[in-house]
């Protein structure tokens, strides 16, 4: 259905993310995908969604000289716990540390998708609340060790085996907990203007 409404454009899914890329392919989108290195900074004054979309934006910058028919989309994902911002484990240490903090609480992760095209920009943004139950050490570290989550904000897949064993509710989108709130992309591409 998308592929129709979109025939005329080429879609450049600016992301690294398996699971994103898995996404458009699901959502029986057409992309290419490339991929330009940023540094991720953002002011620190920035809270929840305004994180997301100040980065997702800058992802987007990266991209000059945008043709007619081409659309960039970059996305950027983190979790928001105790008035911070929690993003990607940079090691075992870290991710044990960020899991353990969540266990027998709440947590939000915040989504932003920014749509560029060669005459305008489109930035939305998704947050699901995700509870977790009491986790034991032994829990914690047997997923870390199997599952290597050091590329997922928070250091964990809710789609994992973490996921299975210790979420007992999420308030909103499953998928924007994975990285991209599908709901929200398909209803933004549909607008787009042939």
């Amino acid at each position: 259905m998308l592929s129709n409404k979109l025939s005329n454009y080429q879609i450049i899914l600016a992301s690294g993310s398996p699971r994103r890329q898995r996404f458009f392919k699901e959502l029986d989108i057409d992309f290419v995908i490339k991929v330009k290195s940023i540094n991720e900074v953002y002011p620190t004054n920035l809270k929840k969604s305004e994180i997301t979309d100040y980065l997702s934006k800058l992802k987007a910058s990266a991209f000059k000289n945008i043709s007619e028919n081409e659309i960039v989309i970059t996305s950027d994902t983190i979790v928001w716990f105790n008035g911070k911002a929690i993003e990607k484990p940079r090691n075992k240490k870290e991710a044990f540390k960020m899991i353990r903090s969540f266990s027998n609480g709440m947590h939000t992760v915040f989504t932003s998708v920014t749509f560029t095209g060669k005459n305008f920009q489109k930035t939305i943004n998704d947050s699901t609340k995700v509870w977790f139950n009491k986790l034991t050490d032994e829990e914690i570290s047997y997923y870390i060790n199997t599952y290597q989550p050091f590329d997922k904000a928070g250091a964990y897949g809710i789609q994992e085996w973490l996921g299975y064993i210790g979420i007992y509710k999420i308030e909103g989108s499953f998928f924007n907990v994975m990285g991209l709130p599908t709901h929200k992309v398909y209803q933004t591409l549909l607008t787009i203007e042939n």
